[in-house]
């Protein structure tokens, strides 16, 4: 008989688990609707910039660079924690973060270029449906460093236990559910946005 991972290995482990699948069902629903109001507003531009004007893709293609190695880097942490190499988990989850703080910077930097630009939520409602859309994903990605980075903080101290694992395994399932909308925002707004 297969052995369960150890961050199933207790009741309390699968039922957390499947209650974080549970949340991510309902940031999904979050995310549909900020979608669904960019889809519907992205041609209003009144007196602002077009998206094809104000969109450099270089940047986006080295965010989504970034971001997509870092679920690479995400998972390869998960592979560790399964091989109980703490020490390699941790390096892998350190690289996760640096990845994911490198990608923020670059969103606030293009945010703010744009602000600068003239470009603010304000000015049309494109821009504030693109702000809203981009930046509440940017926020998710901050919050899951600063989550990361907890729970670097309780392996390093408590090693890895049924417990830990579990967290270990919930922060990736998070990281790689931001990267899937990543890759819509990538082509909803950023692709499509950029041909108009």
């Amino acid at each position: 008989m297969r052995q369960l991972p150890m961050e199933y290995s207790t009741p309390d482990g699968a039922l957390r688990i499947f209650g974080f699948w549970t949340f991510l069902v309902t940031d999904m629903l979050l995310f549909s609707c900020l979608f669904a109001t960019y889809a519907i507003l992205y041609r209003h531009i009144a007196t602002g910039p077009a998206p094809s004007s104000l969109f450099d893709a270089r940047g986006y293609t080295l965010e989504t660079i970034i971001l997509l190695t870092s679920s690479f880097t995400s998972a390869i942490a998960t592979y560790e924690m399964r091989r109980l190499n703490k020490s390699a988990l941790v390096v892998w989850m350190v690289i996760t973060m640096l990845l994911g703080a490198l990608f923020v910077g670059l969103e606030i930097t293009e945010f703010t270029k744009d602000a600068l630009g003239g470009a603010t939520m304000g000015e049309s409602a494109f821009l504030s449906s693109f702000f809203t859309l981009v930046g509440t994903h940017g926020l998710h990605v901050s919050f899951g460093i600063v989550w990361m980075t907890c729970v670097v903080i309780q392996l390093l101290q408590r090693g890895i236990t049924p417990v830990t694992s579990r967290k270990v395994f919930i922060t990736g399932l998070y990281w790689h559910f931001l990267d899937v909308v990543w890759v819509f925002l990538f082509t909803v707004v950023y692709l499509i946005g950029g041909m108009d």
